[in-house]
């Protein structure tokens, strides 16, 4: 039997699906490292169920001739491990889907779907190999086999994976997975759907997911103190830095709650530290006070807030944009603060060092947003495209006349920490004078707060430039900030549609001074957003007068993918409407 699997496209789409315990991220990681290595480029997203045990967690893969960085809901094969596969996965498979799986586990589940459907005996093939414990090498070996890409390689990948257990381990996945990959084989004819010509040497080996590119720039700024109480989905930054503390000369500290991790980060930064603070939406809520504390210590803090859907708890492991105006609002009184959200694992590495630099510069906490789709997604990156910034320069010693707060016109006092220098250096909660010291004097509290509200003027002139992707002369304008920006970039490029280009938004408080002459050349202009209400677009609204024309708003706890992002634009720009998802 012939099956549909796409040939000569240059891409292919697997998900695959399967119960929490299955080791559906073993695969993944496996099938992403061998696709590279294989000169593919590869672009990944896991989803997963907010429960202890239990639930149906899955991979998506899309694998390319060329860079691919954004999700999609195309199906080319679907690897079902298990049954009860969500209805999200259900709901994309289309006629030429070709489905892998037991018959005996899955029964009669995915009969009428759509698709084809392959009988494929995963566990009779796994037992075979040492255990049914190793179907997941199977569904990894079938996939391999399908793509075209040599078996060999995952020997190699087990060996390293499986070092620290016994050789058994290794060498019962490697069988496992051969098994798959004769099956895949015979599925495709011996002719996978990339052959050796595909590849290519000079592809990005590098595969990074997002929580470890904010990770990595943070370490490449010299992050040196990083505090958290664990919360998804921002406890990758946390993990990230506690393997890897020994090497970048790092103290981790898990704490009992978010105050404590705030407050400490304040503490770390006042004493010469540079710390960040991870945490998603309620975490960041709890931490409103040590913000404002930051603000009017004037220290340095870095926050990373990994959003997920609320209010409360909401969807614990699902994706939104949603927490802008918490994050630029957080804190009570007036302090000036700088968001980024990238959209980009190399702008995300960016970023985080810049994060670094402007809180150091500016003594005031910045905030990087990523979500759930964007820290769990990865692909494959050259790492001389990560740009290195300059570090900072190490800290003068305060003269003995030093004083913390002293009134500068830029509103940036000379940063100074304790025991560096013969100078005492001030802090206090309350409002206080140039040395740190409390009073109530109304003219002082004027001083002050002028001096610390100044420092807009400079960050606001050091600002980045959005983005502009497609014709100079647009008069239709497509806007969207952080996760959705590759999305909305490859829709674009498939709808081809004249004189519309996509305004793409990295930095997203303060604003730099071209987006308001941006936004007014533009006869109508989309907000795109992962909330239901527009945030950034009211955002944009109340500091540059412009105001969106039209809507495509996602909050059902996923992500836009390429198709549906088109296909909103498409119905927009062409006057049917657009609206929420």
């Amino acid at each position: 039997m012939t099956y549909p699997f796409p040939r000569d496209e240059g891409e292919a789409t697997c998900v695959i699906s399967g119960a929490a315990g299955l080791g559906i991220q073993t695969v993944e990681d496996m099938l992403a490292r061998l696709v590279v290595d294989s000169g593919l480029h590869i672009f990944g997203s896991r989803e997963y169920m907010s429960r202890v045990r239990g639930g149906n967690n899955s991979t998506e893969l899309r694998i390319s001739t060329s860079r691919v960085d954004a999700l999609v809901d195309r199906m080319d094969i679907l690897v079902a491990m298990s049954r009860n596969v969500r209805a999200n996965i259900r709901e994309r498979i289309g006629p030429t889907t070709v489905i892998v799986g037991d018959r005996a586990e899955l029964g009669e589940e995915l009969d009428g779907a759509g698709g084809v459907f392959v009988d494929v005996p995963l566990a009779e093939l796994a037992a075979a190999s040492g255990g049914r414990i190793y179907s997941n090498s199977v569904a990894a070996g079938i996939v391999l086999g399908i793509l075209g890409i040599d078996p060999g390689r995952a020997a190699d990948y087990f060996r390293k994976r499986f070092s620290g257990k016994k050789p058994e381990v290794a060498e019962k996945n490697s069988a496992a997975c051969l098994a798959g990959h004769e099956v895949g084989e015979r599925l495709v004819e011996g002719r996978g759907l990339f052959s050796p010509e595909n590849g290519s040497s000079g592809v990005g080996r590098a595969i990074i997911n997002g929580s470890d590119a904010v990770s990595l720039g943070a370490m490449a700024a010299g992050c040196n103190f990083v505090t958290a109480y664990p919360m998804s989905p921002a406890t990758g930054l946390l993990s990230f830095f506690a393997k890897h503390a020994g090497r970048v000369g790092a103290v981790v500290e898990q704490t009992e709650d978010e105050l404590a991790a705030i407050n400490m980060a304040v503490g770390a930064a006042y004493a010469g530290a540079r710390p960040v603070v991870t945490t998603s939406g309620g975490g960041f809520a709890l931490m409103a006070e040590g913000i404002s504390l930051a603000g009017v210590v004037e220290a340095p803090v870095v926050v990373h807030l990994s959003q997920r859907p609320g209010p409360a708890t909401g969807m614990a492991t699902r994706s939104e944009q949603a927490d802008l105006e918490l994050a630029l609002y957080s804190g009570h009184g007036e302090f000036p603060r700088a968001l980024y959200a990238p959209g980009s694992i190399e702008s995300a590495f960016m970023l985080a060092q810049e994060a670094f630099r402007v809180a150091l510069k500016y003594q005031t906490p910045a905030i990087i947003l990523t979500d759930q789709y964007f820290v769990n997604s990865f692909h494959n990156v050259c790492p001389e495209e990560l740009v290195l910034m300059e570090g900072p320069s190490p800290l003068d010693e305060t003269p003995a006349d030093y004083r913390r707060y002293e009134d500068d016109p830029s509103g940036c006092s000379p940063f100074g920490v304790p025991g560096l220098g013969l100078g005492i250096v001030g802090a206090d909660s309350h409002e206080h004078d140039e040395t740190g010291h409390v009073y109530e004097d109304f003219k002082l509290r004027r001083r002050m707060q002028d001096k610390r509200m100044r420092k807009l003027r400079g960050m606001s002139s050091e600002a980045l430039p959005p983005a502009l992707y497609g014709p100079e002369d647009y008069d239709r304008l497509v806007v969207c900030w952080g996760s959705t920006i590759p999305i909305f970039r490859e829709a674009l490029s498939l709808l081809n549609l004249k004189g519309v280009a996509l305004l793409a938004f990295e930095q997203v408080w303060p604003l730099h001074q071209s987006a308001e002459q941006l936004l007014k050349r533009a006869g109508r202009i989309v907000a795109a957003e992962g909330n239901s209400t527009g945030q950034f677009a009211r955002l944009l609204r109340a500091h540059t007068g412009v105001k969106a024309t039209d809507a495509l708003f996602k909050y059902s706890g996923l992500q836009f993918s390429v198709e549906e992002a088109a296909e909103g634009l498409k119905g927009v720009l062409s006057g049917n409407g657009g609206g929420s998802r």
